[in-house]
């Protein structure tokens, strides 16, 4: 994923979001920040990833993090079973 694409699709869906370089690392990691506009909800990511997860996670009140949850048990139910 690229910041420029998540950066305009946050922004379709309501959300601002800015990039600032993490403090004594490397020149390319950086620190995602998320705001709702109403400022509802926000928060702070590591990654492009996380930050997309974040707020797509926001949008459909943690539907994917429930997702990903349901399947780590039914791994862990498969993976004792045999």
């Amino acid at each position: 994923m690229k910041w420029s694409e998540i950066k305009k699709w946050a922004k379709t869906k309501g959300y601002n979001v800015s990039r600032e370089k993490a403090e004594n690392t490397d020149e390319y990691t950086y620190e995602y920040t998320w705001t709702k506009d109403d400022e509802s909800a926000g928060g702070l990511a590591t990654s492009v990833k996380g930050l997309a997860t974040d707020i797509f996670n926001n949008l459909t009140h943690n539907k994917h993090l429930a997702h990903q949850l349901q399947h780590t048990q039914d791994y862990k139910w498969f993976k004792n079973e045999n």
